[in-house]
């Protein structure tokens, strides 16, 4: 897949003061929480526009949250001049070719995770997101959240001592097994839907010290041809680290949502990295005792937005840029492989 950046006139939300102006392709589940409601609270963004494949669901989701401008097609979003950009929840399959596409508008993308269905197509997007100078976000709403930065600064204080192992989860029950997530031409698959945090998390905590991991084995459990509904992946850190992944969409282990890294030194673990503003606990174990931390915060999907907002306003920070977006896809890929599986789109 390719794009062509196209360079549009200066518009009202590159002049100071002006909100950012953001349309939606699909009519998904998430955008309400993902967008829109943090959209109400952020004076320098605004949701203008919709489009989804269906457009009598399209204009039902419009008259339900208030957005102006219904498009019959996601192309006619796309070549909306009076947006700036676009959120992307598409199926996983899809986010890549209409986040080219939407580049190739010039508009700015906040895409849903996993960012594209395979770390080829990760390249092809990052490639053009550099092309274009438009910022292009992946939508890792846990990284906004000061728990996130606050699980990076104490691994990176050194308190711990040496990294021996980090094991991340990200573990739900969806029993619906007629929905996309578990469909292989749509990007389907547990690895794809939780295991992609579980895989970013891992990549946070242990990273800096260590490297990049690269994935020793992997098992899956299917619900269907290729379709994992359960999956474990064993990695190893450069530094010598161990790595563990565990995600599920069906499986014994129902609801688990937590990270533990241990060093020589010591030992963090951490509840509820996912959504933090319900509830997390934070306990870290030394030869000094054992703490427990809260870390105050808002909602994860607020601080996301307004990171958006401001990369795009502003040239603030982007913490989930497309290049980082590459190095999951290829972890994901890989831990496929292991698997004896196929990664998605291929």
């Amino acid at each position: 897949m390719t794009a062509t950046p196209s360079t549009p006139p200066t518009s009202p939300a590159e002049t100071p003061g002006a909100p950012l102006r953001i349309g939606v392709l699909g009519a998904a589940r998430i955008a309400p929480s993902a967008l829109i409601r943090p959209a109400a609270k952020l004076p320098a963004a605004v949701v203008t526009a919709v489009a989804a494949r269906d457009p009598e669901r399209a204009r039902s989701f419009a008259a339900k949250h208030g957005i102006g401008t219904v498009h019959p097609d996601y192309q006619a979003l796309l070549d909306d001049p009076d947006l700036d950009a676009v959120y992307n929840p598409l199926p996983n399959a899809l986010h890549a070719e209409w986040t080219l596409k939407a580049l190739a508008a010039g508009k700015h993308v906040l895409c849903e995770k996993p960012f594209t269905a395979n770390a080829a197509e990760a390249r092809a997007v990052a490639d053009a997101a550099e092309a274009s100078g438009r910022v292009v976000m992946e939508a890792f709403h846990y990284r906004y959240h000061p728990l996130a930065a606050r699980l990076r600064e104490i691994v990176d204080s050194g308190e711990l001592g040496t990294i021996r192992s980090v094991r991340t989860a990200m573990c739900f029950p969806l029993p619906v097994f007629g929905d996309i997530r578990y469909s292989y031409p749509l990007g389907g698959g547990a690895l794809m839907d939780g295991g992609c945090y579980a895989l970013h998390l891992l990549r946070l905590l242990g990273g800096a010290a260590q490297g990049t991991p690269e994935v020793v084995s992997a098992e899956a459990k299917l619900h269907g041809p290729d379709v994992d509904r359960a999956m474990t992946a064993e990695l190893r850190f450069p530094g010598g680290a161990s790595g563990r992944i565990t995600a599920s969409l069906w499986s014994r282990r129902l609801l688990d949502f937590s990270a533990t890294v241990r060093g020589d030194a010591g030992e963090l673990r951490v509840v509820n990295y996912l959504a933090p503003q319900l509830f997390h606990r934070l306990t870290v174990r030394t030869a000094a005792g054992r703490r427990r931390e809260r870390v105050p915060g808002g909602h994860t999907y607020t601080y996301q937005l307004r990171a958006f907002t401001e990369a795009v306003l502003n040239g603030g920070p982007v913490l989930t840029p497309a290049e980082d977006a590459v190095a999951t896809m290829g972890l994901i890929d890989d831990v496929y492989r292991a698997a004896g599986l196929r990664p998605r789109g291929q």
